[in-house]
């Protein structure tokens, strides 16, 4: 006996199980996805700041070098 109500139910019991396993591998292909852009995200943010640490200790260098080339 099927009730007014119950149709979307049975709806989902009769899709077959494999588009259920390719929408879950979207899922997680997706979950995937962001997880390795956050990451390259963060070793980017990491290798910006390293270069720009360097950058600015050649810059504190040349304005020692200045300083004592211009007392002497």
């Amino acid at each position: 006996m099927r009730y007014k109500g119950q149709g979307g139910v049975w709806m989902l019991f009769s899709i077959p199980f494999w588009i259920y396993l390719v929408i879950l591998f979207i899922l997680f292909s997706g979950y995937m996805a962001y997880r390795a852009m956050r990451a390259e995200k963060i070793l980017e943010q990491q290798y910006i700041e390293r270069e720009g640490q360097i950058y600015m200790e050649r810059i504190r260098q040349e304005r020692n070098r200045r300083q004592h080339a211009g007392s002497e």
